[in-house]
Parts: structure tokens; C-alpha cells; sequence
């Protein structure tokens, strides 16, 4: 008899996200959060914990035979939060930050299923090199870092930012590989397909 498991529900309308969910084999469906996901808090580990867990909790309620896992990425520099930009020219504020200094980038994963929830937060720390003013007035006109907290995207050109990463990369993209499959595990959801599952380790 097959193995039975949880549907899988993403509670992100991220392509970053489905794309990487997609590559470990898992199967699943989008259903995205209209909840307020506004917090107070400022402490970015604990807001990228309770962001998740907002955009999670109320797709939750509506499948409650389901497994819902949900993400949110917070980037920091000197404890000050970048969100995403508003336009070009904050994008191109954000980069004068961030040039020349290392900051960290928080994502906090949420998995709910059968009434109860855990969260954990990933934490990379990204250094980006001295970049001139050219540079960051071309890459704030690209407009790829305007839908993306921190105002870049290091899958596509704000790969060229960067200097060193120390973490996993996965977790700059917005959603920590290694804390995904550990969640999805822990809950008998196979990953890498579902002839894996026997395989997979303890």
C-alpha cells in the first residue's frame, strides 16, 4: 500500500517559493493569505517567525486535513529592517545601505497540519561589495529588486552585488532548502518525489 501524507498547501504566492517546492518533487497547490500581515515587531528573527506564521495560520483554518507551510524573508543591516522598496529611487537608497557592509537575512518557515504549528527561522549573513553609484542606479532601474525585501534578488542580477555569502543560499532566495525538507519530514511528507520516501533518512 502506498504511503499516505497531507496534501500540501503553500501559503505564499511567491515564484521563488513555488519553484524551489517544485524542485524538491513535492506536490501541492498555492492558496495565498488575504489576512493583514502588519507587525510591531522589530526584532527581525522574531518578525520573520511571526510573519510565517500569519500568512500560514489563516489558509490553515481553511484546510484543516491539510499540511499549510508558509514563508517570509526579513533582511536587516545594523538591526535597521529593509522591506521591499516602494520605487527605484528607494531601491537605490536601500543599495547605498547596503554596499560595502554585511547584512542578514531572516526567513522564517511556518508548517501547520492537524492543529498544530511550528515555525523555524534561517538565518545568511550577505556581504555586498562597494558598488558605485552607476551601479546602483542600474540595477534600482532594472526594477528586480523592487518585489523583494532588502531591494535585490540574488538568483538573478543581484547576484552581482555580492561578494560573500555564509549561510545557505536558498535562504537569501526566501526559503531555507534545508528547513523545508527537515519540516516536511518531521510530518511524512516526502521530498525528491514520493519513491524517495523509503529512502529518505531518518
Amino acid at each position: 500500500m502506498a504511503a499516505q501524507f497531507p496534501e500540501v498547501v503553500l501559503a505564499s504566492g511567491s515564484p521563488r517559493r513555488r519553484e524551489l517546492l517544485t524542485l524538491l518533487g513535492v506536490e501541492f497547490r498555492v492558496q495565498v493569505s488575504g489576512e493583514d500581515e502588519d507587525s510591531l515587531e522589530t526584532d527581525p528573527h522574531k518578525l520573520a517567525a511571526e510573519l510565517a506564521a500569519l500568512k500560514g495560520r489563516s489558509v490553515a483554518a481553511l484546510n484543516p486535513a491539510a499540511l499549510v507551510i508558509a514563508a517570509d524573508t526579513v533582511v536587516a543591516v545594523d538591526g535597521v529592517l529593509l522591506a521591499k522598496p516602494a520605487n527605484s529611487t528607494e531601491n537605490a537608497d536601500f543599495l547605498r545601505q547596503l554596499s560595502g557592509r554585511t547584512h542578514q537575512v531572516f526567513t522564517g518557515v511556518s508548517v501547520f497540519v492537524g492543529g498544530n504549528e511550528r515555525t523555524e527561522v534561517a538565518r545568511t549573513d550577505v556581504t555586498f561589495r562597494t558598488l558605485s553609484e552607476t551601479e546602483m542606479e542600474f540595477y534600482a532601474q532594472s526594477g528586480e529588486g523592487l518585489d523583494k525585501a532588502g531591494g535585490y534578488g540574488v538568483q538573478g542580477l543581484g547576484q552581482a552585488l555580492v561578494s560573500h555569502i555564509d549561510g545557505e543560499f536558498s535562504n537569501v532566495v526566501g526559503f531555507p532548502m534545508s528547513v523545508v525538507i527537515g519540516l516536511l519530514r518531521g510530518h511524512g511528507v516526502p521530498v525528491w518525489g514520493a519513491l524517495a520516501q523509503e529512502a529518505a533518512p531518518a
